[in-house]
C-alpha cells in the first residue's frame, strides 16, 4: 500500500490509522451483504489474541536483533527508522484498542503527532522526537497489558458497536501490526550490514515442477463474485461483494521466474523503449536501471548475476519468482513477451472462483486458513519458494502460488468497488483511490496469514521496487481455447 497508509496496511507500506475524530460513517464491517450481522468464521477473541501475540513476537524479533544505533538509523529514505515503526504499532493500539474500544483513556496521547504517518513523511521521520528503542519497548508493553484487559471484557457503554462486530477492531489492529512487520522486513533488506536474520529455505517443488516452463492455465469466461461482504476482518477496500463479468483469459500457472526475467534483460529489454510505458522509460533512464533491485553482475564469476538478500550475497536462483521489480518493469516484461499483466478482477477470479460451485472461495485452495503446506507466508522462509511449489495450495484453475511468495502486480489502478463505504476512517483507503497507485495481490513470504486472503488488496506507486513484489502475465483467450497450452511465462 501507499506510504502514508503506513499505519494500517500491507506490503512494504502500512496504512495509517487516525484518531477517532476522522472516523467515517459506514456499514458494519462484519455484516452480511444486506447490512445485518450474522455468524462468521473464526471471529473470536481467542483468534484476535492469537493474532495480536503473533504480530508482537515478530515485531520484537525484527527489532531485538539490532542495537540502538541501527534501530534509530534511517536505512533508506523510502522507509522509517525501525524504532519509529516499533513505537508506532503501539500508538495505533493505544488509539484503537484503549481509547476507541476500551475505557477511552490511553497511555500516551502525547505521542500521537510523532507517530502519525500522515503528518510526517518517512524521509523526515529521523528528525522527530522519537522514543528510544528501550522506551518504545516499554510503551508497547504497557499498552498491550491494558489491551489484554479490554479483550477480557465486554464493549464499553457507548462504544461504536460496528467496531466489535466479528471483533473487527482487534483484527484490524492485528493486521496493522503484521503489515508493519512486513514493512520492517523490507527495511532489513535495504539495510547494509552483516546478516542478523535467518530462516530455513522453503520446501522444494517436485522434480516435474522444477522446469522453468510451467505453462499457463485457462480461466473461462463468466461472472464471479469479487470482494466480500461477510469476511469479519476484511478492510473497507475489499467491500462489498459484487458481481463482475470476466472474459476468458489465460494466466501463467506460476509467477514469472528469475530465469525468465533474465532473458528479458539479456535481450536488451532495459534498453528498448518499445516495451516501456512512457513514464517507466523515463524512470529507467533517469535511475539507470538494468535489473531488479539488489541484483548485480559478479565480474569475478564471469558476470554471473548475484543478489543481496538480508545481508547475504548469493547467486540469483533461476527457478524462484522474480521480485523487487516495479510495476513498470513488470509491464515491460509482459509487453516484451507478447503478453500483458492481468487485471485485478482477472487475478481474483483465477484465485477464488470455483467453476463447479460458482462460489468464490476465501483462498485458492478453499475456505481453510493458510498453513505451511499451502502457502509461503508469515516470514517462516525469508525468500520465495521455487516456482511450482505448494501444489496443495493451487486454485481450481490450476494456478499455483497465488497466495504468498511474492506480491503480484496487476494492470489495475486502485479504485473503490461499487457501493464502497469508508470504515472506520477515511485515510485507510479512500484518499488513495485514483491517485496513480497500482494494485498488488496475493501477499508475499513476508506477509502474515492474518493479513492475507483472496480478497485482500495492496497498492503502491508503479515505480516502487523495495517491496517483495513480482508478477505473472496473462493474455486474452483464443476462440478455440479448450485447455492449457505448453507455452508459459517464458518467451
Amino acid at each position: 500500500m501507499s506510504e502514508n497508509a503506513a499505519a494500517a496496511a500491507p506490503a512494504t507500506t502500512a496504512h495509517t490509522a487516525t484518531t477517532a475524530g476522522t472516523a467515517a460513517t459506514a456499514p458494519a464491517p462484519a455484516g452480511s451483504a444486506g447490512g445485518g450481522s450474522r455468524p462468521v468464521r473464526g471471529a473470536t477473541r481467542e483468534r484476535a489474541l492469537a493474532a495480536l501475540e503473533a504480530a508482537r513476537r515478530r515485531t520484537l524479533a525484527l527489532t531485538d536483533c539490532l542495537d540502538e544505533a541501527e534501530l534509530t538509523a534511517q536505512h533508506s529514505k523510502l522507509m522509517s527508522p525501525l524504532a519509529w515503526d516499533l513505537a508506532h504499532v503501539g500508538n495505533q493500539e493505544d488509539i484503537w484498542l484503549l481509547r476507541e474500544a476500551g475505557t477511552g483513556s490511553g497511555v500516551r496521547p502525547d505521542l500521537d503527532d510523532v507517530y502519525d504517518a500522515f503528518q510526517t513523511p518517512r524521509a523526515d521521520r529521523p528528525a522527530l522526537p522519537m522514543l528510544s528503542p528501550d522506551a518504545a519497548r516499554a510503551y508497547i508493553a504497557d499498552v498491550r497489558a491494558r489491551v489484554l484487559e479490554v479483550l477480557a471484557g465486554a464493549p464499553p457503554e457507548g462504544a461504536d458497536e460496528r467496531l466489535f462486530e466479528g471483533d473487527f477492531v482487534f483484527g484490524m489492529v492485528a493486521q496493522h501490526e503484521q503489515q508493519h512487520d512486513e514493512t520492517m522486513l523490507a527495511t532489513h533488506q535495504l539495510r547494509r550490514g552483516p546478516a542478523v536474520l535467518d530462516a530455513p529455505d522453503p520446501p522444494a517443488p517436485t522434480s516435474r515442477a522444477r522446469d522453468e516452463r510451467h505453462g499457463e492455465v485457462l480461466v473461462p469466461a463468466g461472472p464471479f463474485t469479487m470482494g466480500t461482504s461477510d469476511e469479519p476482518w476484511a478492510l473497507d477496500n475489499e467491500r462489498p461483494a459484487h458481481t463482475v463479468e470476466v472474459a476468458a483469459f489465460r494466466l501463467d500457472a506460476v509467477p514469472v521466474t528469475n530465469g525468465a526475467y533474465q532473458r528479458f534483460i539479456d535481450d536488451g529489454g532495459y534498453r528498448d523503449p518499445r516495451w516501456w510505458h512512457p513514464e517507466g522509460w523515463e524512470y529507467v533512464q533517469r535511475a539507470e536501471l538494468g535489473a531488479p533491485l539488489f541484483w548485480r553482475r559478479d565480474e569475478d564469476a564471469d558476470g554471473m548475476w548475484v543478489r543481496r538478500r538480508f545481508g547475504y550475497t548469493e547467486r540469483v536462483p533461476p527457478g524462484e519468482p522474480v521480485m523487487h521489480v516495479s510495476w513498470y518493469e513488470a509491464d515491460a516484461y509482459a509487453r516484451w513477451a507478447g503478453r500483458r499483466l492481468p487485471t485485478e478482477a482477472e487475478w481474483e477470479k483465477a484465485a477464488r472462483h470455483d467453476p463447479e460451485t460458482g462460489v468464490s472461495r476465501r483462498y485458492p485452495w478453499g475456505d481453510a486458513d493458510p498453513d505451511e503446506g499451502l502457502a509461503n507466508l508469515g516470514q517462516r522462509h525469508l525468500r520465495p519458494a521455487p516456482a511450482g511449489a505448494y501444489a496443495a495450495g493451487a486454485a481450481p484453475c490450476g494456478a499455483r502460488q497465488l497466495i504468498g511468495d511474492v506480491w503480484e502486480w496487476t494492470s489495475s489502478d486502485f479504485t473503490a468497488y461499487p457501493g464502497f463505504a469508508a470504515f472506520p476512517y477515511r485515510e485507510y483507503s479512500e484518499v488513495f483511490f485514483g491517485d496513480g497507485y497500482k494494485v498488488l495481490r496475493g501477499g508475499s513470504f513476508g506477509t502474515a496469514e492474518v493479513a492475507c486472503r483472496g480478497t485482500f488488496r495492496n497498492w503502491d506507486l508503479p515505480l516502487r521496487r523495495q517491496i517483495f513484489a513480482g508478477f505473472r502475465t496473462a493474455r486474452d483467450a483464443d476462440a478455440a481455447d479448450t485447455g492449457a497450452s505448453a507455452d508459459g511465462n517464458s518467451r
